[in-house]
Formats: structure tokens, C-alpha cells, sequence
């Protein structure tokens, strides 16, 4: 059996995330949305919101890691246990949180690059959370998280910079 859906897998991780290099300047990738955002606009909170930029980069880098020690490794890293998972402390500058971003995607990244080939991608595999998914089911989640979490990061930005329009209605 060939490698062409892991391949595929594999690129959409990237697209998604923001690492393919060549990708147009305006892209819609995590990366690409974090980007625009300014220093000021990371630790802006709206009103009546619950999460800052930050908080939402965070969440998205501990997420890179323990699913991939759950899918691909010894399930060791669990939230529910102080110390298990690798984070950033609340002072970690801004640079040094993209870079530790950076490594959970080039670890996840790494693992679904590992597989042998197509054959691997039906097979069962845990998530975080106890129960077992396909490990399509796993990359494809990791995809639509990075975006999910892109637009978000876009709208929170949007609204701190008073840029919250289409451009045609500016």
C-alpha cells in the first residue's frame, strides 16, 4: 500500500497550521492569523470573553502535544495531572511560546510522518480522553482544531484593532 493519504494528511497539517512554505501572504492558516495579531492584542480580553489570543495559543500548543502522546506515544500526558503536560508558565514571553508551539507541531507532525504507510490511517488509536478513534479521525481533528482556533485568534484580534468588517463595508 502506498503513502499518497498520509502525504495528503501531512499537508493539510501543514496548510493548516501555517508551515507550507509559498503559501500567499493573507493566508487563512493558524500561523498566518496569529501574525496580524500585535503584542498588545495577545492579552486583550473582549468584553464579556473568557480567553485571550494567548490563552487560545496555549491551549492549541498543549493540545498538539498530548495528542500526540496519546495517539503516538504512552498516553502519559493528562491535564487532570499537574506537571505531565508540556506548557508555558505565565510569564513564558511571546517568542518563547511560538517556539514552544512550533515544536509540539513539528512533534505531531513528525509522528503522523512516521506512519508506514496508507494502511496505518484506519487503524485505532486512544485520544486524550480515554476513548479510541481511527487515527484519520485523530490527524483530522488536530487539522480543524488549528483552524477552528484561527478564526477565532482573527476575530478576537479584529475586534481589539476596530477592524471587525469585510473590506468592501470599510
Amino acid at each position: 500500500m502506498g503513502r499518497a493519504g498520509v502525504e495528503q494528511l501531512l499537508y493539510l497539517l501543514d496548510e493548516a497550521f501555517g508551515t507550507t512554505s509559498g503559501r500567499w501572504e493573507g493566508g487563512q492558516s493558524f500561523l498566518a492569523n496569529l501574525r496580524s495579531a500585535t503584542p498588545e492584542d495577545w492579552l486583550w480580553l473582549p468584553p464579556g470573553g473568557a480567553r485571550t489570543i494567548r490563552n487560545i495559543v496555549v491551549h492549541v500548543g498543549e493540545c498538539k502535544y498530548v495528542y500526540d502522546n496519546h495517539a503516538f506515544g504512552d498516553a502519559s500526558m493528562r491535564w487532570d495531572r499537574p506537571g505531565t503536560v508540556p506548557g508555558v508558565k505565565r510569564q513564558t514571553p511571546q517568542s518563547e511560546i511560538m517556539g514552544w508551539l512550533r515544536e509540539g507541531h513539528r512533534r505531531f507532525r513528525q509522528s503522523v510522518a512516521s506512519l508506514g504507510d496508507d494502511s496505518e490511517l484506519p487503524k485505532p488509536r486512544k485520544a486524550n480522553w480515554g476513548q479510541t478513534y481511527e487515527t484519520r479521525w485523530l490527524i483530522a481533528t488536530i487539522i480543524e482544531h488549528d483552524l477552528y482556533h484561527a478564526g477565532e485568534i482573527n476575530h478576537i484580534r479584529a475586534l481589539r484593532q476596530g477592524n471587525d468588517r469585510w473590506a468592501w463595508e470599510a
